[in-house]
């Protein structure tokens, strides 16, 4: 039988227990609310950890991408330097005729070019001279004061141009 002496300390024991296990229940509860939370915050780290990997994809497209764009520029470059020199290559043979007034060529300009330098050096060329391409140098000038603009002409053959740049420099008697 129970002791009368015991029994506040069983009564003391019994709240104490009573206590502890309200206690319990109140961290049981915020465990189940931790383990809720973890659940939460990993599927937002595995959902940030699949956005990244996709950005990283990316990311490795665009640097392949750019790196093809810098050949590509290296090759951009190269034919602008090309295309440049051939320009400037093409214009060293052209032939500048000055003085002539306008439309005295009338429709074909090469045979006129051809019949006149023909005259004007009392030289005979053998193949005839022939131009690529012969043309008026910019648009046409209007007023009273308005010169003729330049014929600029190139020759099919280099040796006859050189031929005629000679008699023009040499002196008339």
């Amino acid at each position: 039988m129970a002791d009368p002496a015991q029994e506040p300390t069983m009564d003391r024991i019994l709240q104490e227990i009573s206590s502890v296990g309200r206690r319990l229940e109140g961290m049981d509860n915020a465990m189940v609310s931790m383990a809720a939370e973890t659940k939460s915050i990993r599927t937002e780290i595995a959902s940030f950890q699949t956005r990244v990997l996709g950005l990283e994809q990316r990311v490795s497209k665009v640097e392949a991408h750019a790196s093809s764009f810098q050949d590509r520029d290296q090759e951009l470059l190269f034919l602008h330097r090309k295309l440049t020199d051939l320009e400037d290559r093409s214009r060293r043979d052209n032939i500048r005729f000055i003085g002539f007034p306008e439309n005295i060529e009338g429709e074909d300009r090469h045979r006129f070019l051809r019949d006149t330098l023909l005259r004007l050096t009392g030289t005979t060329f053998e193949p005839p001279l022939e131009f690529q391409r012969a043309h008026r140098r910019g648009p046409r000038r209007t007023g009273t004061d308005a010169r003729p603009r330049p014929i600029i002409a190139c020759l099919l053959r280099h040796p006859q141009a050189r031929q005629l740049i000679q008699k023009a420099r040499t002196p008339v008697s």
